[in-house]
């Protein structure tokens, strides 16, 4: 795939996740209506929906995405026997889903307790009640990313990021109908009926069948044809076992620390309801990084899983040169966007969170600003271990990553710790300071393992774009901060002035971020700009 072919991938790709995102958004806000920004019933959702994602990412994230991509791209030169290979794991992946989804549905009760730290008895049997619902959702997580990794390995992106919109909308639609169709918003855990529960999280599955499946018609299109191969042994699958190991690993430990989240965000949720105080909790944490994820998943994500192809490709033929080439193009693309984004949380996250969640107390929505402004500030390090890490999975190395894992969940879990006996109006903050503490020092520690593997990686340009970036930036911010806090106290009763000033203010802080940059002569700045500039010259 040329330098072009890049590019128009990933922009495609960008435009799936921009839509899904964007109602994803929707659905978030509907979601808060339905069972609040903080309190025990929002945490409650927020556990029995995040189980299934964390337990898929033992599989799909940890197994399918480091395995299925590089195992397919060496498949597609062998013929015949490739595509039985391509089968045979096909097979097996679907096989160990669909058990992993019976045992863990059983479990229900279990994973609730070991998750939550609440006391409350009504909402612990909420949570399992959700739960119930929800974890069916793994075996069709696992489909929508082994069938999307078969289109990635083939050079067909659009269907993969465009099918969350479909279960955006499915959800969106469930959310709708519980908003407006006469129930109780807000309920405590005690006043759920059979009917609300059903209706909120058998829709939120629901929409996540629609994603997977939906996957078989492109693949269908493009003449792939599945057909189920048992007898494993002796067929070439033993790379893929030993880089699943690792993967597996990796993700086991990630859990393992985010059960420690998972335990001190609903710790903070439960002693803000006894002291009768507003404090950022599970689901507090859940927005935030919805928020966050926005600019990685359409930035970072789209351009990594282009270039995670191709560097597959070149690391299979030996070429070493044009993986750091495209490592580096990975890690500079982004940049004029992300990190004008990642100082941008300390002068407009308490507006975006205000917007966001319009109606709901400014101390709640304040919760949810603080998180996400400790998690912007590591926005730049968290997309450069993403790439390190798909740099090694290009060579079915996963024994690095999991390495790597461990530094990010000790650092991560020894400053949740520390935020588990901070007081709890901080703990959320905290929290979000441990993610972005981990990540830096992962990813630098990523960054050298990265060169002693493929040698000079020619970093020297790279770290000279992110400084002058950051230096414009922050330039940037010092001249919007105080009209923006200052628009921000007079336009509060108004949704529709505010948007208007995080628009007009935004815009504003880009523009003279770009500026700067572009006299600090930050390349990536003009050739991001030049499709505009030749546009208004015309």
């Amino acid at each position: 795939m040329s330098g072009d072919g890049v590019a128009r991938s990933s922009a495609i790709m960008a435009s799936g996740t921009l839509v899904s995102r964007v109602l994803g958004l929707v659905r978030t806000q509907q979601l808060a209506a339905v069972v609040g920004v903080t309190g025990l019933t929002a945490d409650a959702f927020s556990v029995a929906n995040t189980l299934p994602n964390n337990i898929n990412l033992l599989v799909a994230g940890g197994i399918l995405q480091s395995v299925l991509v590089p195992q397919i791209v060496k498949a597609s030169t062998q013929g015949e026997a490739g595509e039985a290979y391509v089968d045979r794991l096909i097979t097996l992946s679907l096989a160990l889903m669909a058990g992993l989804t019976l045992v863990a549905t059983l479990a229900a009760p279990g994973l609730v307790w070991v998750m939550s730290d609440t006391q409350d008895a009504q909402a612990r049997s909420l949570a399992v009640a959700f739960a119930f619902l929800c974890l069916p959702q793994i075996f069709f997580y696992g489909l929508y990313t082994l069938l999307g990794n078969v289109l990635n390995a083939r050079g067909h992106f659009a269907a993969y990021m465009w099918a969350p919109v479909l279960a955006n909308v499915v959800a969106l639609g469930g959310l709708l109908a519980f908003r407006f169709g006469g129930l109780p918003l807000q309920a405590a855990p005690g006043d759920w009926n059979a009917g609300m529960i059903w209706l909120l999280a058998g829709t939120a599955t629901l929409s996540i069948v629609a994603q997977g499946v939906c996957l078989i018609i492109p693949l269908r299109r493009i003449g792939f044809r599945y057909r189920p191969r048992w007898g494993f042994r002796g067929v070439g699958l033993g790379s893929a076992s030993r880089v699943a190991f690792w993967s597996f690993l990796a993700v086991l430990l990630s859990q393992v620390g985010f059960v420690v989240t998972s335990q001190v965000l609903t710790r903070a949720t439960r002693l803000a309801d006894q002291e009768h105080i507003v404090a950022a909790g599970k689901a507090s944490y859940d927005y935030a990084f919805l928020l966050f994820m926005l600019p990685h998943s359409l930035v970072t994500v789209s351009l990594a899983t282009a270039l995670f192809t191709r560097m597959s490709a070149s690391a299979h033929a030996g070429k070493t040169r044009d993986v750091v080439a495209d490592f580096n193009r990975g890690l500079r693309m982004p940049a004029p966007i992300l990190v004008p984004i990642s100082v941008a949380g300390f002068v407009f996250a308490p507006m975006v969170t205000a917007i966001f969640f319009f109606g709901e107390p400014l101390a709640k929505t304040n919760a949810v600003a603080g998180i996400l402004t400790a998690m912007l500030v590591g926005l730049v390090p968290f997309g450069w271990l993403y790439l390190v890490n798909r740099a090694f999975y290009a060579y079915e190395d996963a024994k690095t990553p999991f390495r790597l894992q461990i530094v990010v969940t000790v650092l991560a879990t020894t400053i949740n710790l520390y935020a588990a006996i901070a007081p709890v109006r901080y703990t959320g903050i905290w929290v979000g300071v441990g993610q972005t503490v981990s990540n830096l020092v992962a990813a630098a520690y990523g960054l050298e393992l990265l060169r002693r593997k493929l040698g000079p990686l020619r970093l020297g340009l790279t770290l000279r774009t992110y400084v002058r970036l950051v230096v414009a930036s922050l330039a940037a911010a010092a001249l919007t901060v105080a009209p923006v806090w200052m628009l921000r106290s007079h336009l509060s009763e108004s949704r529709l002035l505010q948007l208007l000033a995080l628009a007009v203010m935004g815009g504003l802080y880009l523009s003279l971020t770009w500026a700067f940059a572009h006299r600090m002569r930050v390349a990536e700045v003009g050739e991001l700009l030049a499709p505009v500039l030749r546009r208004v010259r015309r």
